[in-house]
């Protein structure tokens, strides 16, 4: 058995804040990607997998049992799948901003949820935010909370627009200009992170006055101006609200920076060769760069690992 492949996905703008109100823009990115599959000879990449894919049974067998109106999965099937060696075969690195659980709940969802709804069908702010909502139940098995946004993207493979809580759409973004000189690009901390405790940090943080009043006023403010610069195609007004958001989050984010990239950081700022901001929770794994022009980027850069993801 083969399943369908799930993309990782990226979360250029709105991390952390999303669960705070702010907007937020997501897109899938297929460099990676990863599909279920059953086979009784594994590698021990394949075996822990496995182990993993067991517990999350569990979960949602539980998980199912407690609220039966939110979904409804073939648990059986799904068991006897995973006891003749089930796993998610995937190229998505792990505990890297990227998705991977995501991709997996996505493929969970598509191959054993009854009733599922489905991407072909007219996909309504209502049948979103069901999705949203059944996605966020799952994913918080591996995450402790999780707003289900990663799976969602991974599931319906669209750009998808977070205006609130319960306001969520399918958007288009800007075709690509191959051959354009500005770029988002990835930057591999060469760190694998963990989600729960950088959404923790966030958490505590906000029980602070002065915290919660710069998220109000300066994160979500450029986070904002940002989604609204990228949607329309603004580019300059683009990297100058991304150079004020990584000011911000150097100033405010610290703890889910790596050490040893605050002054690169910094350096991008001063320079105006890049700008570097979370992808995702922080705390290792990718960080995302914008830079005018990517080979200016790439030589103040050159010691590191550049992966583009988008070109204007």
């Amino acid at each position: 058995m083969k399943g369908p492949l799930f993309y990782s996905k990226i979360l250029l703008f709105g991390e952390h804040a999303i669960n705070k109100g702010s907007r937020g823009l997501s897109i899938p990115y297929n460099f990676y990607n990863g599909g279920l599959k059953v086979d009784d000879n594994l590698s021990a990449e394949a075996q822990k997998s496995n182990a993993s894919l067991r517990s999350f049974v569990d979960y949602l067998d539980e998980m199912q049992q407690e609220d039966n109106g939110l979904v409804q999965f073939d648990i059986d099937t799904l068991k006897l799948n995973v006891e003749a060696g089930m796993y998610f075969d995937s190229s998505i690195p792990q505990g890297y901003g990227v998705g991977s659980s995501g991709a997996l709940v996505a493929a969970i969802y598509d191959q054993y949820a009854q009733n599922k709804i489905t991407v072909l069908e007219n996909l309504t702010r209502d049948k979103l935010l069901k999705l949203k909502q059944i996605f966020s139940k799952m994913e918080s098995f591996f995450h402790g909370t999780s707003s289900g946004l990663d799976p969602l993207n991974s599931y319906l493979s669209i750009p998808i627009l977070i205006n609130s809580h319960d306001n969520i759409e399918a958007t288009g973004i800007p075709t690509q200009s191959l051959d354009g000189k500005g770029a988002v690009f990835l930057l591999d901390s060469g760190m694998v992170k963990q989600t729960a405790p950088m959404v923790s940090i966030f958490m505590e943080s906000l029980k602070d006055k002065g915290f919660r009043a710069m998220v109000k006023n300066q994160f979500v403010k450029y986070t904002d101006a940002c989604i609204e610069n990228f949607l329309h195609g603004d580019v300059k007004a683009l990297f100058a609200n991304t150079k004020e958001l990584s000011k911000v989050v150097l100033s405010n984010f610290k703890p889910m920076i790596p050490e040893q990239f605050h002054e690169l950081w910094q350096k991008g700022i001063e320079s105006n060769d890049y700008y570097l901001k979370l992808c995702g929770s922080g705390g290792g794994g990718y960080i995302l760069g914008f830079a005018e022009d990517i080979d200016k980027a790439r030589l103040s850069l050159k010691d590191y690992k550049l992966e583009v993801v988008y070109q204007f």
